[in-house]
């Protein structure tokens, strides 16, 4: 897969009311791990833009983010997946467009949560033993850690339910996460004041899926549950996702 990939229109068309989805990847995945979601909300003429996470650090992608929402005119349905769910959290504090998040996968944080933190909560993950770190340089001059998950154990740590064809791509064509990204702490969310949706993927050996389905609680979450999904839910289950967000965009009228 290509990294990258934003579809759709950064504003609204003239006399449409349709809102814009807004979709953020996570960690180990790029903006094309969500072809089949977008295709799918594209034949239902909704404009999308799915946006190329920086993957460097908390606070930053989230103002990344936000710069990118601040280009959209009109309602937003903004959605995560992964690590791409705590940036939504935070990015969409304080915004009146953002009227539905969805996470997928994904983290939900608490203000002073990590996605590290979160992810130890509830036994499960089987991550920290697949990845591999290396160095980085920082604009200052020092170095940062970023992490990649090991090819050959990509394909059953991230995504047991996707072609194995499609999972050697998905490996070669993931973006790496700096270890700041993971371990910086929300300063603030959003969920507390706007309707979250969840899917929770039921073999998820990054997330456990108790963990994510305790966060969605706790966020007052609409959730519903794929047994069979890996953490690559987007990739796996486009339907099941286009679904959710195609009901996030129905309530909010």
């Amino acid at each position: 897969m290509s990294s990258g990939i934003t579809t759709g229109t950064l504003s609204h068309q003239a006399g449409t009311a349709r809102p814009t989805v807004v979709l953020v990847h996570g960690a180990f995945a790029d903006a094309s791990s969500w072809s089949g979601v977008v295709q799918r909300l594209r034949q239902d003429g909704n404009p999308v833009v799915a946006v190329a996470n920086p993957l460097r650090g908390l606070h930053d992608d989230a103002a990344y983010l936000r710069g990118v929402l601040a280009t959209i005119e009109g309602p937003v349905v903004l959605a995560g997946h992964s690590y791409g769910g705590s940036v939504i959290s935070e990015a969409a504090t304080g915004n009146p467009e953002v009227k539905a998040l969805v996470y997928v996968a994904a983290f939900i944080p608490d203000q002073g949560e990590s996605a590290g933190e979160l992810a130890a909560k509830f036994p499960g993950s089987t991550l920290g033993d697949t990845v591999e770190p290396s160095a980085y340089p920082l604009p200052d001059g020092g170095s940062g850690t970023e992490l990649t998950i090991r090819q050959d154990l990509f394909h059953q740590q991230f995504a047991a339910d996707v072609p194995a064809a499609t999972a050697l791509v998905m490996a070669a064509t993931q973006r790496p996460v700096s270890t700041r990204a993971l371990e910086e702490t929300a300063y603030r969310v959003a969920w507390d004041a706007v309707q979250a949706y969840a899917l929770v993927s039921g073999q998820d050996l990054n997330i456990p899926p108790r963990a994510q389905q305790w966060m969605a609680e706790r966020a007052g979450a609409h959730i519903v549950t794929v047994d069979g999904a890996s953490h690559a839910a987007t990739v796996s289950e486009p339907g099941a996702v286009a679904d959710l967000i195609r009901r996030a965009m129905s309530d909010i009228g």
